[in-house]
């Protein structure tokens, strides 16, 4: 943002409700009680939820995310307002201001969404109660949540960014140049060909990953639920970055507006810190499934499942966030060239004339935390699964259980190692060049070895495509 707009507007004054002084005691008391209600109230629906399997239905499983909401609402605003009141204090930082309005907004439209999606619940189940158990599946009931998480952040996202862009009219009408991919114009023709091969992999194959997770109930188990998230994370990665650079090496028209380019990079950090949780995700459900067998069950319920993915999101939500209002934030000099094939944070940073040492120490601390914490539990998780596995005297299932951590730790070494490279050690390497095929293999490379490395592999997968085929043929 505009370097006036932090020393003239770096604090915003909250006037607060119409209150006479003489009021305040009552009415800071009559607010402090009904929000301790919202809370405690919401918290114990979702805990009575959470404990009594009787409640594990549909609706419920709705009203545990609208209490969830509900609690989230309050909190958002509630608590300064009770703090304004009693401390008459009233200052509010610009960049909390704008925090509090991006939570607002998502809660606001999550429950908006959620009212919808539990009242279409309740149409199914009073004007359609035999058909109640096939249409509201539990596959159904993740997706219209998800959708909802997703369909929200974007809307907060956009108003957030509307408004940064009012705040620094300078940058709107900005356009950057991205140089792409060091090639020679005599190649361009073949590694376009290749990058498109290669996305096309991507998407179809997991796309197809997700629709047999969706239509082999043998699959609705809590492994493949992960798997299922996996592939969509991964589509929507190579869907930022990849069509963009297809069309800059067929086209020349390399150009991306201010707009564009923060909102690439957003939802290039928002799907690499979700690939990233995913990762450690899926190496506890292994973890558990090899280690503790017996209570694999009980441990991985469906609720919990749910909790780590929805969890995952919302992390990774705020975490893209944060990075993306210290970047508006920052003043762009002359030059406008991103020697890179998208708008990768890094890059930007170096293309500020504003200070952007806060920006290096987010990302060395909190962006550094969120990449190391999942990456010590995948570590810690494969190496419980290979002594377990060592103190069992059976050959085959060693070499089994082997095969598959190899190839998980390959794909993790893979995402992890160049990740870390580009961000941490890349000022050692001296070469954009390098920077960019390390984040070739992160954006397009490892999105399409997955589908290979974690499912095509796998027998199950294999079988519920030879159903699928085999019911493709037979209603030619």
């Amino acid at each position: 943002m505009r370097r006036e707009n932090q020393s003239r507007m770096s604090q915003f004054l909250l006037l607060g409700l119409p209150i006479q002084p003489e009021q305040q005691g009552v009415f800071f008391t009559l607010f402090l009680g009904m929000y301790l209600t919202t809370v405690l109230g919401n918290l114990l629906i979702m805990l009575l939820i959470r404990l009594d399997s009787r409640l594990h239905t549909p609706m419920y499983f709705f009203l545990s995310h609208l209490a969830f909401c509900d609690v989230s609402f309050s909190s958002v605003t509630v608590p300064k307002m009770l703090m304004n009141m009693q401390t008459q204090h009233p200052i509010i930082p610009y960049e909390g201001c704008i925090i509090q309005m991006y939570f607002f907004i998502l809660f606001g439209c999550l429950e908006n969404f959620l009212l919808g999606v539990m009242a279409y619940d309740r149409y199914v189940a009073i004007c359609n109660p035999l058909h109640y158990i096939i249409i509201i599946r539990k596959e159904l009931c993740v997706l219209l949540v998800a959708g909802s998480w997703v369909f929200s952040c974007i809307r907060a996202l956009l108003h957030t960014l509307l408004l940064s862009y009012l705040m620094r009219r300078e940058n709107q009408s900005r356009v950057f140049l991205l140089l792409g991919l060091p090639i020679l114009p005599e190649q361009q023709g073949v590694f376009f060909t290749l990058f498109l091969g290669m996305y096309l992999t991507t998407v179809l194959g997991n796309l197809l990953i997700m629709l047999l997770i969706r239509l082999d109930s043998r699959l609705h188990t809590p492994m493949y639920f992960f798997l299922s998230h996996l592939a969509l994370t991964d589509v929507s990665i190579s869907s930022v970055t990849v069509p963009k650079m297809l069309m800059g090496m067929q086209t020349k028209y390399r150009s991306i507006p201010y707009v564009g380019c923060i909102s690439q990079m957003y939802f290039f950090i928002l799907f690499g810190c979700l690939d990233n949780f995913l990762l450690a995700v899926m190496a506890y459900d292994r973890y558990v499934a090899i280690c503790h067998p017996l209570h694999y069950i009980s441990v991985m319920r469906e609720e919990l499942c749910v909790l780590l993915v929805a969890g995952s999101w919302f992390v990774c939500c705020v975490h893209a966030l944060l990075h993306t209002l210290l970047l508006v934030q920052l003043s762009f000099c002359a030059d406008n060239t991103i020697p890179h094939f998208f708008c990768d944070l890094a890059a930007l940073l170096k293309l500020s004339c504003s200070d952007t040492s806060l920006n290096e120490l987010v990302i060395f601390t909190e962006g550094g935390m969120l990449l190391i914490l999942p990456l010590i539990s995948i570590l810690c998780s494969y190496i419980r699964i290979v002594t377990t596995v060592l103190r069992v005297h059976s050959t085959k299932r060693f070499f089994k259980t082997f095969s598959t951590c190899g190839s998980h730790l390959f794909v993790v070494s893979l995402y992890y190692g160049t990740l870390a490279g580009v961000y941490f050690f890349s000022s050692s390497w001296n070469s954009n060049d390098k920077d960019m095929i390390a984040s070739v293999i992160y954006t397009v490379v490892t999105p399409m070895l997955n589908p290979f490395i974690y499912s095509l592999r796998n027998r199950d997968i294999k079988q519920a495509l030879e159903i699928f085929v085999n019911r493709a043929n037979f209603f030619k």
